[in-house]
Order: structure tokens, then C-alpha cells, then sequence
């Protein structure tokens, strides 16, 4: 089973939004890593072919996508940036329906129903209207839906929005199962989401493919350049105004800084080991990150 991205590119009027973009995905967890507005939801949108490319083109299993209609969307699940849902429909209501809209067979339908309510944490409030649920509850909903027909692509934009962190790593957990045997493609701007379960990362800034990798080899690239350093309190200001200071805290009248830079910042300053936040502020700076 493969996923290929053969030079995908979207232009809106002069702005380009998706640069010459590829790659080949095969079964595994991929995390899509940028900053808001650098063409995550663009591609991802591309990818399900509810876009169409200025040019350029998406496979699965050889054959172009957009000319597979049905077949296509019979192995896709999808869940959007800002998923539509009826608010007067129970969890279980809904779930049905969208099972009917996928063409699910009657009984198979009120089996997987069953099966995302369990997986989701959302038996319990199945029978609650949607509109009476948290932002996070909502959001699994969201991810049920993408579920429901087992699809052999699931490809999600920011499905952790609006969870608490035990919820994020439950679904983390979930999504790292699922993708023994299927393509999973987890678009974010929270780079804990992808760092945690990507087996490799596409980080994308101006439409473009910058960085890619498994997390390890993507943090090797700022090794020697990660450095923690502890100063007075009254000294924070200043490191912060000249060098990208990734995370600080505090110990007593004491900060202790984490500083990526090229060059040793100071004689106290000791290396650290490097992750994949670090790579991530390197190339791209604090404001943009």
C-alpha cells in the first residue's frame, strides 16, 4: 500500500499556498509539522481530493485519486481543521449517519458505531446531544467519524485541538496502534503531537517540504547547537533579546535557560541533547515557531 505526492502544487491567484511538494508514504505514522498558514490544511485537502492541484498529482496503489471516485473515499477517513456536525444529533445519531453517508452495510454500521463510542471514550454521553459536549468531547467525535470505515488512509488536521493532555495521549496511543498496517498523516502546529508518535516528520513552511525525517535524525541536525545555561533572574531579559531561548525556568533567584544558537552562548553554558523542539526553533525562529 502506498500514498505517493508527485510534485503537488496549489496557487490562489499570486500567492502560492503548496510549493512542488513529494513524497511516498507507506503504512506508518507521518506527523505534518508548520506554523499556522505555511499549507498544511492546503495539502491535506489536496490528499483527500477535495481540492484540485494547479498541478501535479496524488496515487494510492498506483492509480491517481481524483480519478477514483468512490474508491478512494471508500479507504480515506478524514477529519478537517473545523469538522461539521448537527448539533441536535445524539454521538450515536450522528455517527449513524455519517456510517449511512459512507455506505456502510446496516449491521457493520451499528458495529463500528459501538466500537468508536468504546475507543473514544464516549459511550457514556452516546445518547447526549452533541451540542451539550466540551470542545474536546466534540473533537472525538470528530475522530470517530474518520474512523468508522476502517479507511487504509486517515488523514487528520489538528486532531488534538480542544484536548486536555490525557486525552491527547490517549489519542496519541490510539493513532500509533491504528497505523500498524494503514497510513496515518497528523497535521499539527504542536510539536509534542508528532514527536511522540511519528515514524517520520514532514515540517513545512511557505508550501514546502523544509525539513524530513525521523525525529531522532531531524534533532541530530541541531546537535552542538542546543545549550542550557543558568543565570540570574535579572538576566533572562537580556539572553532572550539576543539568542532563541526555546524554555526557561526557575530555581530560586536563579533561570535556567535552554538557548539554541550556532556558537557557544557563554562559558557556563553546557550542551544539551537535543529533540525535536529544538530543530524546530532553529529553522524557524521563535515568533514563527
Amino acid at each position: 500500500m502506498e500514498l505517493s505526492i508527485d510534485r503537488l502544487t496549489k496557487h490562489y491567484g499570486s500567492k502560492i499556498a503548496v510549493d512542488c511538494v513529494s513524497a511516498v508514504l507507506t503504512p506508518g505514522v507521518y506527523g505534518l509539522l508548520g506554523a499556522n498558514g505555511a499549507g498544511k490544511t492546503t495539502l491535506m485537502r489536496m490528499l483527500c481530493a477535495i481540492l484540485e492541484p494547479t498541478s501535479g498529482e496524488v496515487r494510492f496503489g498506483g492509480k491517481e485519486v481524483a480519478s477514483m471516485g468512490e474508491a478512494y473515499r471508500d479507504v480515506l477517513g478524514y477529519l478537517p481543521q473545523d469538522f461539521g456536525y448537527y448539533p441536535s444529533y445524539t454521538a450515536a445519531e450522528f455517527l449513524s449517519y455519517i456510517a449511512a453517508l459512507k455506505g456502510l452495510p446496516r449491521d457493520m454500521a451499528g458495529r463500528r458505531v459501538g466500537q468508536m463510542l468504546e475507543m473514544l471514550d464516549l459511550a457514556a454521553v452516546a445518547n447526549k446531544k452533541i451540542k451539550t459536549f466540551s470542545g474536546g468531547m466534540k473533537q472525538r467525535v470528530g475522530v470517530a467519524q474518520a474512523l468508522l470505515n476502517d479507511p487504509q488512509v486517515l488523514i487528520l488536521d489538528e486532531p488534538t485541538a480542544g484536548l486536555d493532555p490525557k486525552e491527547r495521549v490517549r489519542l496519541r496511543n490510539l493513532l500509533s496502534e491504528y497505523a500498524g498496517n494503514k497510513i496515518v498523516i497528523l497535521s499539527t502546529h504542536i510539536v509534542s503531537d508528532v514527536e511522540a508518535i511519528a515514524d517520520q516528520v514532514f515540517v513545512m513552511n511557505a508550501g514546502q517540504f523544509v525539513m524530513h525525517g525521523s525525529v531522532p535524525e531531524l534533532a541530530e541536525q541541531v546537535r552542538g547547537k542546543v545549550w542550557e545555561l543558568t543565570v540570574p533572574r535579572g538576566q533572562a531579559q537580556f539572553w532572550q533579546e539576543r539568542v532563541t531561548v526555546a524554555n526557561y525556568r526557575h530555581e530560586g533567584d536563579q533561570v535556567v535557560l535552554r538557548i539554541i544558537d550556532d556558537e557557544r552562548p557563554s562559558d557556563q553554558a553546557a550542551p544539551c541533547e537535543p529533540i525535536l523542539d529544538d530543530a524546530y526553533l532553529y529553522y524557524f525562529g521563535e515568533k514563527e515557531a
